[in-house]
This record gives C-alpha cells, structure tokens and sequence, in this order.
C-alpha cells in the first residue's frame, strides 16, 4: 500500500484494515502520534487527512491510501515551528504532554479552515481529552497563534 505522509510516498506492506495509527507507529517508526483509548474518543491519535483533523486509532489504513496524511511530525517547515506550536510553547500548553501531538493537530485544521476563531469556535473545534486539563492554555494558545498567522512578522523567534 502507498501512503503519502508529511509530502513523501511511502509504501508498507500491511493489511488494508490495519489502524493507520498503527502504520504510522509501528511500520513507519513515527512516534509523535500516540495511541490513547482505541475508540476514536481521546484523540491522542489525530492527524490531517486532506487537511482534516481525523483520529487515527480505528481508521483502516486503506481508507487514507491516495489522500494527504499530515502528522506532528510534518508540522514544522524546514525545521521552523508553526505558529501553533511556538503559540503552545509560549503559554506552557503542555503538562504531561501526553495529548499534545493530536491537540496541536487540531488546532492546526482549526486554524486552516477557520483564521479567526472565537472562544465557541475553539471549544467546538477542540474535543480532545487532556487528562491534565490545559484547556484554558490551548484556547489561549490557539488565539496567538491565529494572531501570528493573521501577522506573520510578530511571529517569534
């Protein structure tokens, strides 16, 4: 099977129900996308599949063969965080950490799809579970960083 990840083909010889969560982490060695409940609820997992944030623990890996798969490790551009990502950092998001990689995968469709979010707009957007509870940071975090797209030259560092 052939899936196109972070902008490179890669081929993997797997079962086309396989969860594409366990491709990406077993097959293809990229870590960054955790593996949370198995049921689609935590979203631990999420990735974009042409640009849409999509939890990837029950997802047969099939059903994402020819699309765009986005992972945290696709995130920063040349080595350079996003927006979202310096914003995460700045408003110390992250206690365990543990969520992250699916929350700022998120966020990221979020803000692709809408610039400007409310505080609406992101709880709607955000249904991640942080078992610590940041979701106060993320919606911050997500303002700056939708403040920093809309600007680029206030973008840190």
């Amino acid at each position: 099977m052939e899936l196109k990840i972070n902008g490179q083909v890669k081929q993997v010889d797997v079962e086309d129900n396989m969860p594409l969560l366990w491709v990406l982490r077993d097959e293809l060695n990229m870590t960054g996308t955790k593996y949370g409940c198995g049921v689609s609820s935590c979203g631990a997992c999420t990735v974009m599949i042409d640009g849409v944030a999509t939890r990837t623990c029950t997802l047969p890996a099939a059903s994402a063969a020819g699309k765009e798969i986005k992972t945290i490790e696709g995130v920063a551009e040349s080595g350079n965080l996003s927006a979202v990502q310096k914003a995460w950092i700045q408003h110390q998001v992250p206690q365990c950490g543990y969520c992250q990689s699916g929350q700022i995968m998120v966020a990221e469709a979020l803000l692709d799809k809408n610039p400007a979010p409310t505080d609406e707009d992101i709880d709607a957007a955000m249904t991640n579970i942080c078992r610590c509870g940041t979701y106060q940071r993320v919606r911050s975090a997500i303002h700056t960083a939708a403040k920093w797209r809309a600007d680029e030259t206030t973008l840190p560092g």
